[in-house]
């Protein structure tokens, strides 16, 4: 069976509400069941996605909740919890952080990527976008579209996905991603959090800006070595 058969068993008891995202062979949807009324995300993948087979063994505090995934004749469909709130791109649309805000955020994501890291997953696409704020305030990185599996002997990564101004030298075919890759991202999202700019153009003032510089250091090694 196909993605797209598979969808159309589906019709039967959820209709699409909306198309959140359509982009690097992904197709993300909103699904709203017709009778419970209750809404889920459905995500397709024209190539297998490990990190969500991991996600649906593990329930955890700040990553959404993935109820199954399957592997089908032409890629991946995942069943995924919709959470209601909003993004931090939201936020800074209307505002800058303040560093209370910022650090509440980043601890949050850093929380996730702890237990992503020590499975050996990279996120490789940590932007405000990807970043949920939920109605109970609780931080959630979604959208693992673009993690990877760490090799250790590999030398560069074969497939380079990411976002400009977020991700590293090394994510653009320089080198293989790892959990310095993950960090690059996290001091440019504080950066632009607190400021509303990359550090390349203004960085944060004080601690902030000390903790951003660190993060985003051109050579992976000269980056703090873990998210603890």
């Amino acid at each position: 069976m196909t993605c797209n058969e598979y969808l159309g068993t589906l019709k039967k008891d959820y209709f699409i509400a909306r198309t959140l995202s359509q982009k690097n062979g992904a197709l993300i949807l909103l699904l709203k069941h017709k009778k419970l009324n209750k809404r889920l995300v459905l995500r397709i993948y024209g190539e297998p996605v490990e990190a969500y087979d991991y996600l649906k063994t593990v329930t955890f505090e700040n990553l959404p909740t993935v109820y199954d995934t399957l592997h089908l004749e032409d890629g991946q469909i995942v069943f995924e919890e919709y959470i209601d709130g909003i993004t931090v791109a939201d936020v800074i649309e209307n505002g800058l952080y303040t560093y209370e805000g910022a650090k509440k955020v980043l601890l949050g994501i850093c929380d996730a990527l702890s237990l992503l890291h020590s499975n050996g997953y990279v996120h490789r696409d940590i932007k405000p976008e990807n970043v949920i704020i939920a109605t109970d305030s609780t931080v959630k990185l979604i959208d693992l579209n673009a993690s990877r599996k760490y090799t250790p002997f590999a030398e560069k990564d074969t497939v380079q996905i990411g976002t400009i101004g977020y991700a590293p030298p090394e994510q653009m075919g320089l080198a293989q991603s790892s959990v310095q890759t993950d960090i690059y991202a996290l001091g440019v999202l504080l950066n632009v959090m607190l400021t509303g700019k990359h550090p390349s153009s203004r960085l944060a003032r004080g601690k902030a800006g000390k903790i951003v510089l660190k993060c985003t250091q051109i050579n992976p090694q000269s980056r703090f070595s873990s998210v603890e």
